[in-house]
Protein backbone atom coordinates (compact mmCIF):
# COMPACT_ATOMS: atom_id res chain seq x y z
CA UNK A 1 0.00 0.00 0.00
CA UNK A 2 1.33 3.41 -0.76
CA UNK A 3 0.66 6.54 0.71
CA UNK A 4 -0.78 8.90 -2.04
CA UNK A 5 -1.19 12.81 -2.40
CA UNK A 6 -3.52 13.92 -4.95
CA UNK A 7 -3.52 17.66 -5.69
CA UNK A 8 -6.83 18.70 -7.62
CA UNK A 9 -8.54 15.84 -5.94
CA UNK A 10 -12.07 16.75 -6.84
CA UNK A 11 -11.86 17.54 -10.65
CA UNK A 12 -12.52 14.72 -13.01
CA UNK A 13 -10.03 13.04 -13.44
CA UNK A 14 -8.55 13.61 -10.17
CA UNK A 15 -11.78 12.00 -8.17
CA UNK A 16 -11.70 8.68 -10.67
CA UNK A 17 -8.06 8.47 -9.28
CA UNK A 18 -9.14 8.91 -5.85
CA UNK A 19 -11.82 6.14 -6.10
CA UNK A 20 -9.28 4.09 -8.46
CA UNK A 21 -6.38 4.42 -5.32
CA UNK A 22 -9.15 3.50 -2.67
CA UNK A 23 -10.65 0.73 -4.49
CA UNK A 24 -6.77 -0.99 -4.15
CA UNK A 25 -6.24 0.02 -0.84
CA UNK A 26 -4.02 2.54 -0.94
CA UNK A 27 -4.32 5.67 1.85
CA UNK A 28 -5.09 8.61 -0.22
CA UNK A 29 -4.65 12.76 0.92
CA UNK A 30 -7.50 14.57 -1.12
CA UNK A 31 -6.23 18.09 -2.04
CA UNK A 32 -8.01 20.51 -3.53
CA UNK A 33 -9.01 24.58 -2.96
CA UNK A 34 -11.88 23.15 -1.20
CA UNK A 35 -12.02 19.54 -0.51
CA UNK A 36 -14.69 19.46 2.00
CA UNK A 37 -17.25 17.30 -0.13
CA UNK A 38 -14.89 14.40 0.73
CA UNK A 39 -14.39 14.21 4.42
CA UNK A 40 -15.03 11.86 6.54
CA UNK A 41 -15.01 9.16 4.18
CA UNK A 42 -12.71 5.81 5.04
CA UNK A 43 -8.88 6.01 3.81
CA UNK A 44 -9.40 9.49 2.83
CA UNK A 45 -7.84 12.86 4.57
CA UNK A 46 -9.18 15.70 3.18
CA UNK A 47 -6.99 18.85 2.69
CA UNK A 48 -7.82 22.43 1.78
CA UNK A 49 -4.90 24.07 -0.28
CA UNK A 50 -4.28 26.87 -2.69
CA UNK A 51 -1.32 25.23 -4.70
CA UNK A 52 0.55 28.66 -4.85
CA UNK A 53 1.51 28.29 -1.49
CA UNK A 54 4.51 26.62 -1.64
CA UNK A 55 4.79 26.27 2.07
CA UNK A 56 2.02 24.71 2.68
CA UNK A 57 1.55 22.65 -0.42
CA UNK A 58 5.05 20.91 0.93
CA UNK A 59 3.45 20.44 4.17
CA UNK A 60 0.47 18.76 2.99
CA UNK A 61 2.69 16.63 0.85
CA UNK A 62 5.48 15.51 3.14
CA UNK A 63 5.63 12.14 4.26
CA UNK A 64 3.67 10.91 1.33
CA UNK A 65 5.10 7.98 -1.10
CA UNK A 66 3.87 9.76 -4.47
CA UNK A 67 2.60 13.00 -5.19
CA UNK A 68 -0.51 13.13 -8.66
CA UNK A 69 -1.14 15.97 -9.68
CA UNK A 70 -4.02 16.77 -11.33
CA UNK A 71 -4.61 20.67 -12.22
CA UNK A 72 -5.10 22.59 -14.59
CA UNK A 73 -1.62 23.68 -16.70
CA UNK A 74 -3.01 27.27 -17.07
CA UNK A 75 -2.80 28.00 -14.01
CA UNK A 76 -0.24 26.07 -12.09
CA UNK A 77 3.11 25.81 -13.20
CA UNK A 78 6.11 23.39 -13.11
CA UNK A 79 7.86 25.14 -10.63
CA UNK A 80 4.96 25.24 -8.56
CA UNK A 81 4.23 21.86 -8.60
CA UNK A 82 7.83 20.51 -8.43
CA UNK A 83 9.66 22.58 -5.99
CA UNK A 84 6.98 21.95 -3.20
CA UNK A 85 7.57 18.16 -3.72
CA UNK A 86 11.31 17.84 -3.99
CA UNK A 87 11.26 20.14 -0.28
CA UNK A 88 9.17 17.65 1.29
CA UNK A 89 11.20 15.28 0.36
CA UNK A 90 8.35 12.86 -1.60
CA UNK A 91 10.54 10.52 -3.96
CA UNK A 92 7.83 10.35 -7.08
CA UNK A 93 5.47 13.08 -9.07
CA UNK A 94 2.79 11.49 -11.30
CA UNK A 95 1.41 14.54 -13.39
CA UNK A 96 -2.00 13.97 -15.24
CA UNK A 97 -0.88 15.67 -18.55
CA UNK A 98 -2.50 17.07 -22.06
CA UNK A 99 -2.85 15.45 -25.34
CA UNK A 100 -1.37 18.47 -26.75
CA UNK A 101 1.93 17.64 -26.89
CA UNK A 102 1.90 13.95 -28.36
CA UNK A 103 2.87 13.41 -31.64
CA UNK A 104 0.66 12.78 -34.93
CA UNK A 105 3.29 13.32 -37.35
CA UNK A 106 7.95 13.40 -37.06
CA UNK A 107 8.08 17.09 -35.36
CA UNK A 108 4.21 17.66 -35.62
CA UNK A 109 2.07 18.17 -32.36
CA UNK A 110 -1.57 17.81 -31.77
CA UNK A 111 -1.40 21.52 -30.74
CA UNK A 112 0.42 22.49 -33.93
CA UNK A 113 -2.72 20.68 -36.46
CA UNK A 114 -4.76 23.03 -38.26
CA UNK A 115 -8.20 21.67 -36.64
CA UNK A 116 -6.74 22.23 -33.03
CA UNK A 117 -9.43 23.49 -30.64
CA UNK A 118 -8.42 26.99 -30.41
CA UNK A 119 -10.23 27.50 -27.07
CA UNK A 120 -8.20 24.24 -25.74
CA UNK A 121 -4.96 26.13 -27.16
CA UNK A 122 -3.88 27.73 -23.94
CA UNK A 123 -3.92 25.10 -22.02
CA UNK A 124 -2.40 22.55 -24.30
CA UNK A 125 0.16 24.84 -24.84
CA UNK A 126 1.00 25.65 -20.88
CA UNK A 127 0.90 21.88 -20.72
CA UNK A 128 3.68 21.29 -23.38
CA UNK A 129 5.86 23.63 -21.39
CA UNK A 130 5.30 21.98 -18.07
CA UNK A 131 6.46 18.63 -19.89
CA UNK A 132 9.62 20.60 -20.92
CA UNK A 133 10.05 21.84 -17.20
CA UNK A 134 9.49 18.39 -15.83
CA UNK A 135 12.62 17.08 -18.56
CA UNK A 136 15.03 19.21 -17.26
CA UNK A 137 14.18 17.83 -13.56
CA UNK A 138 17.35 15.76 -12.59
CA UNK A 139 16.72 14.55 -8.79
CA UNK A 140 12.87 13.91 -8.65
CA UNK A 141 11.60 11.08 -10.08
CA UNK A 142 8.55 12.16 -12.24
CA UNK A 143 5.99 10.27 -14.69
CA UNK A 144 3.70 12.30 -17.37
CA UNK A 145 0.75 10.91 -18.62
CA UNK A 146 -0.93 12.28 -21.55
CA UNK A 147 -4.91 11.07 -22.25
CA UNK A 148 -5.49 10.17 -25.41
CA UNK A 149 -7.45 13.56 -27.64
CA UNK A 150 -11.05 12.97 -26.21
CA UNK A 151 -10.78 12.63 -22.52
CA UNK A 152 -13.99 11.91 -21.19
CA UNK A 153 -16.75 10.56 -19.24
CA UNK A 154 -16.93 6.52 -19.31
CA UNK A 155 -17.04 3.39 -18.00
CA UNK A 156 -14.07 1.44 -16.23
CA UNK A 157 -13.30 -1.09 -18.79
CA UNK A 158 -9.66 -2.16 -17.83
CA UNK A 159 -8.94 -2.89 -21.45
CA UNK A 160 -7.07 0.23 -23.25
CA UNK A 161 -3.12 0.27 -24.62
CA UNK A 162 -0.47 2.40 -23.41
CA UNK A 163 1.84 4.30 -26.04
CA UNK A 164 4.90 7.16 -25.65
CA UNK A 165 5.12 10.43 -27.52
CA UNK A 166 2.28 9.58 -30.11
CA UNK A 167 -1.26 9.87 -30.01
CA UNK A 168 -2.57 6.44 -29.93
CA UNK A 169 -5.65 6.17 -32.36
CA UNK A 170 -7.93 3.71 -32.73
CA UNK A 171 -8.94 1.53 -36.54
CA UNK A 172 -11.67 4.00 -36.83
CA UNK A 173 -9.50 6.77 -36.61
CA UNK A 174 -10.40 7.92 -33.30
CA UNK A 175 -8.47 8.92 -30.06
CA UNK A 176 -10.27 8.94 -26.67
CA UNK A 177 -9.86 7.36 -22.70
CA UNK A 178 -12.27 7.26 -20.59
CA UNK A 179 -11.45 9.17 -16.93
CA UNK A 180 -11.93 5.92 -14.95
CA UNK A 181 -9.97 4.08 -17.13
CA UNK A 182 -7.15 6.43 -17.35
CA UNK A 183 -7.20 6.52 -13.97
CA UNK A 184 -6.32 2.56 -14.26
CA UNK A 185 -3.20 3.23 -15.80
CA UNK A 186 -1.92 5.95 -13.55
CA UNK A 187 -2.08 4.00 -10.63
CA UNK A 188 -0.75 0.75 -12.52
CA UNK A 189 1.97 3.44 -12.78
CA UNK A 190 2.57 3.46 -8.64
CA UNK A 191 1.89 -0.01 -8.33
CA UNK A 192 4.29 -1.33 -11.13
CA UNK A 193 6.77 1.65 -12.14
CA UNK A 194 7.91 1.56 -16.00
CA UNK A 195 7.90 4.70 -17.20
CA UNK A 196 10.51 6.43 -14.78
CA UNK A 197 11.37 10.37 -15.84
CA UNK A 198 9.65 9.42 -18.98
CA UNK A 199 5.79 10.45 -20.83
CA UNK A 200 3.64 8.01 -21.46
CA UNK A 201 0.16 7.66 -22.95
CA UNK A 202 -3.25 5.49 -22.78
CA UNK A 203 -6.04 5.31 -25.18
CA UNK A 204 -8.56 3.07 -26.86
Amino acid sequence: MSKIAIIGATGRAGSQLLEEALRRGHSVTAIARDASSLAGRAGIVAKNLDVNDAQAYADAVAGHDVVISATHFSTVSAATTIEPVKQAGVPRLLVVGGAGSLFVAPGVRVIDTPDFPAEYKTEASAGAVFLDELKKEKSLNWTFLSPSALFIEGPRTGVFRLGLDSLLVDTNGHSSISFADFAIAMIDEIEQPAHSRQRFTVGY
